[in-house]
């Protein structure tokens, strides 16, 4: 997400500066949400200054969006890869693809929960949400691609219920104190989206 008036940003060109105050970010708003959340703070944590985090980012909502950025990106291409391996060594069934990018997704959501626990909350800057909105669209889409959904009603709203119920074992993954727990979520979930999914259309 892009602000106007802000310096370009791109993770490519991330340097040890920025580093550590995506670091230091991720950090402050994890203990004290987005609006709790100081520049002062989140400088002193990275032992950088107030003038840097402006230099690189633009503002406190912009390295909320950095993080984020981040997090989406490394999600989803941790799901590509996952769906491609798997193509890759002969799976074809497209509901078996589906549920091998739902577990990925769901690892990730557990090796990266502390970052994803920053935005299960509804507390982020203004037009996060309507952000998020959009891309929980956008996943829906690759979600019926993926599963090859035609244009039945059952189909295009059966993967709405699908992508919901990855996204609730999501939450519930990220808030697992163990990997076993984790796991049990995992395999919960991948009984469930073989249950839901309609047997004509697997």
């Amino acid at each position: 997400m892009e602000r106007k008036g802000t310096a370009t940003w791109t993770w490519a060109s991330t340097n040890e500066t920025q580093i550590r105050l995506l670091d230091a970010g991720a950090k402050v708003f994890l203990e004290e949400g987005y609006r709790n959340a100081s520049v002062a703070r989140i400088v002193a944590e990275a032992g950088s200054s107030t003038g840097s985090l402006y230099h690189h980012f633009g503002g406190k909502a912009e390295l909320f969006d950095a993080l984020w950025q981040e997090h989406y990106s490394a999600r989803r291409d941790r799901v590509r890869v996952a769906v491609r391996l798997a193509r890759a060594s002969g799976q074809r069934n497209s509901l078996d693809l589906f549920c091998v990018g739902s577990r990925a997704y769901l690892v990730d959501s557990w090796e990266r929960r502390e970052v994803g626990l920053i935005f299960l909350k509804f507390d982020g800057p203004p037009g996060f949400e309507t952000l998020r909105s959009e891309l929980s669209t956008e996943w829906i889409q690759r979600n019926a691609e993926m599963l090859d959904v035609e244009s039945k009603v059952e189909q295009r709203v059966t993967v709405g219920v699908l992508t919901q119920i990855i996204a609730q074992a999501a939450r519930e993954v990220a808030n697992c104190k163990t990997k076993r727990q984790a796991t049990e979520v995992a395999d919960v979930a991948e009984r469930m989206i073989r249950r839901v999914w309609p047997r004509h259309a697997a």
